[in-house]
């Protein structure tokens, strides 16, 4: 009777295991997986909303490739906004932490007062820019007025538009990554600060050598993120500009949204999400791939 008990007793953990966890399960099928699934399906589909969707195979992913102009002004804006900003956001954050790493006093404030404008939301922080990006009574062209300089039309200029919000980046740099890059260095072995310096090495060698391999972990990691973070850019577009002008600040998502909300061809949309999905993991694991080899990891050592 053991046996038969034990069974009967494991039974019904499991059961209750699953009755506690089925209100999650249950979401995260029908608010997760199964849009999933139906985003798959519409993208093999022409689909208005108003009507049932209709299955045309590959024709929405042929457009896309083959014939819109817009998805590939989309792609190049998307790419050019990653390809600038992420180094910058990065090196920014880096240097913040070098900065505030070490424990002296009023660290804790100065910590503090880099990190705060990390928590004000996109919506703010796109109006707050908004204002001081204009040409005429924002402050940074009246900043730039003090210097004897001309400042650009910014947001109003092609030429000058996804720079602007490639700058509002640099805004928010001392947030989350420059507090992970501050345990990250913190984490380094002094011993290793001390034997390099009595053999003579410098600050610059020690920050190659030393703070660079030990830190390549962490800097890997945040990279991955914001560029993946900087695929699907927004807010900012959305706000600011619409995808102006010009269509230089059209970024991949404000195009999908257009195409989904605005034209109501959601066929087109769930193509589009699908082509992001695919392009960021093929991007992702070339990184792994080129980058991942050069990261320090201590435990495999």
């Amino acid at each position: 009777m053991k046996p038969a008990t034990r069974y009967s007793t494991t039974h019904r953990e499991w059961a209750a295991g699953f009755a506690f966890a089925s209100p999650w399960i249950i979401g995260f099928l029908l608010f997760t997986v199964a849009p999933i699934c139906m985003s798959f399906y519409y993208s093999f589909c022409r689909y208005d909303v108003l009507r049932p969707p209709m299955f045309i195979g590959i024709e929405n992913y042929r457009f896309l490739l083959m014939e819109s102009e817009k998805f590939w002004k989309s792609v190049y804006n998307t790419v050019y906004f990653t390809v600038c900003r992420v180094p910058l956001v990065i090196a920014g954050s880096l240097l913040l932490a070098l900065l505030l790493a070490r424990p002296r006093r009023g660290i804790g404030l100065a910590r503090t007062i880099f990190y705060m404008p990390s928590i004000i939301s996109g919506v703010a922080l796109s109006l707050i820019w908004l204002w001081l990006y204009n040409p005429k009574y924002g402050l940074v062209n009246q900043g730039l007025a003090l210097l004897g300089v001309k400042g650009p039309m910014w947001l109003n200029s092609p030429a000058w538009s996804k720079e602007a919000i490639i700058f509002m980046g640099l805004w928010s740099i001392g947030g989350g990554r420059m507090i992970v890059m501050i345990a990250g260095l913190n984490a380094i072995p002094q011993h290793l600060y001390e034997s390099a310096s009595i053999d003579g090495a410098g600050w610059w060698s020690q920050f190659r050598h030393i703070t660079l391999p030990q830190l390549s972990s962490t800097l890997f990691l945040l990279t991955i993120v914001e560029v993946i973070g900087s695929f699907q850019v927004f807010t900012e577009a959305y706000l600011m500009t619409s995808g102006g002008p010009l269509d230089s600040t059209l970024f991949y998502n404000l195009e999908l949204y257009y195409k989904a909300f605005q034209e109501y061809n959601m066929g087109l949309a769930s193509a589009m999400a699908w082509l992001l999905f695919v392009g960021t993991l093929i991007v992702t694991v070339f990184m792994f791939h080129v980058l991942g080899r050069r990261v320090y990891y201590e435990a495999e050592q």
